[in-house]
């Protein structure tokens, strides 16, 4: 390549960055116009004559919410780098180009408005704009798209005109009332394109401003709905196949130490992409078009970044928004190299088993509710899952079923999602038995179970107990656990995750900032249903080593989606934007 030509492809890729931004800019611009235009009835006024008789106006500027709805669909989704949304505006700006310059060459009373030839040079600037900017929108849609978009319209156009005629019918008020259902249904239609149809051809209808506004309304859900079907992300991909598992497994037992996080890749409702020299991985899972990975990627470092960038190739060519949840301060740093900014979220309480004791005074509360329930007469059971009978490992089953908290399975970056797998039976399980008749002959009460850190970690993956057991037999069973941690040959424990475990802890010193202590207050306020920070205090009894765990992601615009779709894949939200937090669901079921 001459040293010419990089320079040319850095000035075209300039140029059509900029082509891409002009075209959403502008179709952000003609949506605040048409939205405000919508409310405000002399600018709709202004705008309806505009688009009548010797009048036109720039690309998709009419007034009403449908128009708005539409152009506001369409600058997301072209700043998704949807290529269908690409396709759809460069097809009509440039069939609307065409018909403006036509009117103009051959209608000599339409030369004579400026604002004609405004209108002109602006649609023609983005249909350019589109053209030069065409590298920009890559991102493909699912196939079944177009069908699905066609049969909600046809439906949705049916039963919205349908409704829109009805309400005209009962809310006319002309004298002349002598219209037919037919005239009505049309003039119904009218309204659902726009606020400012000509009422000159509909001289028998009158009706109050509120209906052509609550038809318009509805024609801009009918609309938002046609154009989310047509322009979806593709919604998921293959998932872990018994052959991607076993290769997941062998870059466990090579480098699984490195996360404790690691074991939890092998969730099959993920999908896992591989560097090209299969050393290493990233697992992911697309929610709500955003690509949620967790924990670090998996395999030997050096060739994270080769897993990462197919990773987010694979994001940028479905449109989808690139997130990590509860990458460590390694990981993250990595995949910052890679253009994503990090969000701390909280840090990771790990154990260090041999250095752990109940003695002292700062260990105090926690060495008497200790001692409380070993005089109680509860003992816990450790085992590893392949050393439990089958018959046995159903009945924990059913009980660990039972004594979930709500329907909902949660977790997904720090939980397993699957309990009694023979393929995981390096899984430990600690059975806590009330002292009625002695260990294994009592009453079970509580279950922990932990995934393999590598050779000599352990990692929580799940909590259950009775309801009607006492309190702090969780706490009891992780106490055993670390006392009793050369039983199961192991050297460190990760517990909980405390998330913003940073903002209580400074938030409470002597001297903190009023913007930390507000951040607290509200932390605490929330505390209420999510127990947030009584998370964090029942993790800092064990006085643990705090490891910092943060989210990773690309646009700080995409915050919200990805908060969104981290709710979903963790188990909080049943759909977008519908929080379990009124069913006050208890953290200790996360992991």
């Amino acid at each position: 390549m001459r040293p010419d030509e990089g320079h040319e492809d850095r000035r075209r890729g300039r140029w059509s960055q900029r082509g891409a931004g002009f075209g959403i800019w502008y179709l952000r611009t003609v949506t605040f116009i048409n939205l405000l235009s919508a409310v405000w009835v002399s600018f709709a006024d202004d705008i309806r004559r505009h688009n009548i008789e010797e009048y036109f106006t720039p690309y998709l500027l009419t007034a009403g919410f449908a128009s708005g709805a539409f152009s506001l669909f369409l600058s997301v989704t072209l700043r998704r780098r949807k290529r269908a949304a690409w396709i759809l505006n460069l097809v009509l700006s440039g069939l609307l180009s065409l018909l403006f310059a036509f009117a103009l060459a051959a209608a000599p009373e339409f030369r004579g408005h400026p604002q004609n030839w405004v209108s002109l040079l602006l649609t023609l600037l983005f249909t350019t704009a589109l053209v030069v900017g065409r590298r920009e929108f890559y991102a493909k849609g699912d196939r079944s798209n177009p069908k699905l978009a066609a049969l909600t319209a046809v439906v949705g156009l049916l039963v919205t005109s349908l409704l829109a005629a009805l309400l005209v019918t009962v809310t006319n008020t002309a004298q002349d009332a002598s219209s037919t259902f037919v005239t009505r249904w049309r003039y119904g239609l009218m309204r659902l394109v726009s606020l400012a149809p000509d009422d000159r051809h509909f001289p028998g209808i009158t009706t109050p401003g509120w209906v052509d506004v609550a038809i318009n309304v509805l024609s801009a859900l009918l609309l938002v709905a046609v154009l989310w079907a047509a322009f979806r992300s593709v919604r998921s991909t293959e998932a872990i196949t018994e052959d991607d598992e076993e290769r997941l497994r062998a870059l466990l037992a090579r480098h699984g130490a490195r996360d404790s996080l690691g074991y939890f890749a092998l969730r099959r409702d993920k999908s896992v992409l591989f560097s090209p020299s299969a050393k290493a991985a990233v697992t992911y899972r697309v929610v709500g078009g955003v690509s949620l990975a967790s924990g670090d990627p998996l395999g030997d470092p050096e060739a994270w970044p080769g897993a990462i960038e197919r990773w987010l190739a694979e994001a940028r060519e479905h449109g989808w928004a690139p997130a990590v949840m509860g990458a460590s301060e390694e990981g993250g740093t990595i995949y910052a190299r890679h253009g994503l900014d990090a969000l701390e979220l909280g840090d990771e309480a790990i154990v260090e088993t041999a250095e752990f004791t109940l003695g002292g005074r700062a260990m105090r509360t926690v060495r008497q509710a200790y001692n409380r329930i070993e005089r109680a007469g509860y003992t816990v059971r450790i085992r590893r899952h392949e050393d439990i009978p089958a018959e046995e490992m159903d009945r924990l089953l059913r009980l660990a079923d039972d004594w979930r908290d709500g329907e909902t399975e949660r977790g997904f970056s720090m939980a397993l999602g699957r309990l009694g797998d023979p393929g995981d039976g390096r899984c430990v399980m600690l059975e806590c038995w009330d002292g009625r008749a002695g260990e294994g002959a009592g009453e079970l009460r509580a279950l922990l179970s932990f995934v393999p850190w590598g050779e000599k970690g352990l990692s929580l993956d799940l909590m259950r107990r009775d309801r009607d057991s006492e309190n702090g037999l969780m706490e009891f069973m992780v106490l055993e656990l670390i006392q009793r941690a050369k039983e199961v040959e192991i050297t460190q424990l990760s517990l909980n995750f405390a998330m913003f475990r940073s903002v209580f802890e400074r938030g409470s010193r002597l001297g903190a900032g009023p913007v930390l202590r507000l951040w607290r207050s509200l932390l605490s306020f929330f505390s209420r249903w999510w127990q947030i920070e009584s998370l964090y205090r029942a993790n800092a009894k064990y006085r643990p080593i705090w490891e910092p765990r943060y989210m990773l992601f690309e646009k700080s615009t995409d915050l919200l989606r990805i908060g969104i779709a981290a709710g979903r894949a963790e188990g909080f939200l049943e759909a977008p934007g519908l929080p379990k937090w009124l069913n006050r669901k208890h953290l200790e079921n996360v992991r």
